[in-house]
Formats: C-alpha cells, structure tokens, sequence
C-alpha cells in the first residue's frame, strides 16, 4: 500500500477519515504490513501482504464468499498476461479510449488479477483504485507493485471504503457475478464525482439462450460445486472443442472478405471471432471462468438501460458487444 491511498479512503462503516496508525514492514513506497485505523469510529483495518483489508471475510454473506473463493482461485490460476488484453478491454469499455483516463483518478470495481488495473495505470490516469473481494488482490498486488499511480485494496463493493472523490469508474465482467447485479453498479456510481463518468460491461441474455438454458444449469448445479482441480482438468475438454473451432473454422474464415460472407450464418460467430486469436491457456481460462461462478446473471437491454436511468444518465451509450453482451457509458448528473 502507498501513502497516497490514504487520499482516497473512508471508513465503509462510518465514512470517518482512515488514517495510518502501523508500519511492521516497508519496501520502499510500498507498507507491506501494518494498519489503518478510522478518525471517526475507531475500527482498526489490517494491511497484509501490501494490500489493505476492508472486509470481514469470517462475516460476508455465504454467496459473496463463495465466488470471491472461486475467482481468487480462478485468478490465482491463470495469473498469466496477454497482449491482446488491452484491445479487448477497449472493447469492452468503449467509446472510453486510454486518452481518456489521463489525469483522472480512477476506481475499478472487481479487478481480478489486475490487468485492466496496470493499463489504466499506464494510460496515464492520476491514480486507479483497484477493489476485488477475493484472494486475487494478491496477484493483482504483484502485477502493481511499484506502479505509482496503481492501488489495490481488498472490500466488498456493496461496502466500498471510499471517498467520492473519482472521476471515473468502470466494472467488466464483475456486477453480473454479484447477487445482486443493479446495487454493486450503484454503490460503484456512489463515489463517482458528480459530472465524473462510468463504464460497465454485463453478459446480455439475448443471443445467449443456450447458455442461460443449457450451460447455466449445469454451472449452478454440478460444475460450481466441484472440487476446482477437478474442474480445471475437465474444463480441458469443451476448451479443446472451443479451441479447434476458433483455430480451424472461425478464425481463418473471419480473415477473408469471402470468408466474413460465410462466417457471418455461423453460430456465436461474433463472439468466437472475438477470441480466435487468445492461445490455449486464455480460452482455458475463458471456459474455466463460465464453469466456475456459483452466480450468474444475463441481462437483457431493458433491464441494463434501468441501471443507466435509476442513477439519473437515461442518455447513456449502451452498446451490443459481441453480439452477446452489453456496454454503458454513462455521466453521473451534476448536483
């Protein structure tokens, strides 16, 4: 943890100021070990291991326990990077470009592993406020470490130990993994400064009827309950289908005018075109990561433009990604 997180924390029980009350253990910039202690409360917050530990992991809701459990694991797993992060992750977050967040200071709600955190970072914004609930934080701590403007904290994001104080925030891939998808976005929205922005990107359930009505099941009833080795291992299989039909067929066809002609009447083919250049081990990951969430929610335009007009930006971009999921960008109103 740097020094300069202390700008932007709050107490997530009372919103007192969080100051640094203990220092067990430095490495140059970065407190490896010590606390945190609010003005206001008196409630003390441990950070170990270089990252600071805002939620009561013995307390948190069984649900919200197990899939931190199951993503820190997923994370920690496939900690590996790719080049084509960033290209994806601009799809994702579009019409943001790594313009955009320069100078600004920036929060992201679910950060995984830390990828999208290092390039936000490297894009230039003041600072990044990267939050996860799960044992990831860890990896993502490691990615960081000694970016300056890079920080990682561990908190629920129903319970955000934050001032809003951000310019900018985004969520990808996380709020449809909560239990309740529409109160993480708005507790995400609640530290955006008003006039500030907001990006989030959500499975869509158009176009995804075969995985709501045939994968889904299968997820919330055998393979978010094994063993996650296990799964590791046996996920190899529909990888390996996946991986011979973006090699063989998806991919080739998608390169060519008279290829596109014919691709365009293929199943998924936006999708699968998407990801037809990820190795081995990212589309791996990619299945691993729909086998493995115990929660899942696949959100149709309608319900996704609510989000947008319950927090007051009824005039928000909302984009069709991939033919099977949905972007919002979106200001927050000036009060």
């Amino acid at each position: 943890m740097k020094k300069k997180l202390l700008d932007y924390l709050a107490c997530p029980s009372c919103e007192g100021a969080i100051q640094l009350s203990s220092v067990a253990q430095e490495d140059g910039n970065e407190i490896l070990d010590g606390s945190l202690t609010c003005d206001l409360c008196a409630k003390t917050f441990p950070i170990m291991r270089g990252v600071p530990r805002f939620a009561d992991l013995q307390n948190i809701e069984q649900d919200k326990q197990t899939t931190a459990d199951k993503f820190g694991w997923s994370w920690t797993e496939f900690s590996h990077d790719d080049a084509k992060y960033e290209e994806q992750f601009l799809g994702w977050i579009a019409p943001v470009k790594p313009e955009f967040v320069r100078d600004k200071v920036v929060l992201e709600g679910g950060c995984g592993k830390g990828r999208h955190t290092r390039r936000v970072a490297g894009w230039g914004a003041r600072d990044i406020v990267a939050v996860d609930l799960s044992a990831a934080v860890e990896v993502a701590f490691a990615s960081t470490r000694g970016i300056e403007n890079a920080h990682i904290i561990q908190a629920d994001i129903y319970r955000l130990p934050l001032r809003r104080t951000f310019d900018y925030a985004f969520s990808v891939g996380v709020l449809h993994h909560l239990p309740d998808p529409r109160a993480g976005f708005e507790s995400l929205v609640s530290k955006v400064k008003p006039g500030g922005h907001v990006s989030a990107w959500v499975y869509g359930a158009e176009n995804n009827w075969w995985i709501v009505w045939l994968v889904n099941p299968l997820r919330k009833h055998i393979t978010s309950r094994m063993p996650e080795r296990l799964l590791l291992h046996l996920s190899k299989i529909p990888t390996a289908m996946m991986y011979a039909a973006t090699k063989l067929v998806y991919g080739p066809l998608n390169r060519s005018d008279a290829g596109r002609k014919i691709a365009q009447h293929l199943f998924y083919n936006e999708y699968l075109r998407a990801i037809a250049d990820f190795n081995w081990r990212e589309q791996h990951s990619i299945v691993f990561d729909h086998l493995v969430a115990p929660t899942a929610f696949y959100l149709s335009k309608e319900e996704f433009k609510k989000w947008w007009q319950g927090i007051g930006a009824p005039d928000a971009t909302i984009g069709w990604h991939n033919e099977n999921s949905w972007r919002g960008f979106g200001q927050i109103p000036s009060d």
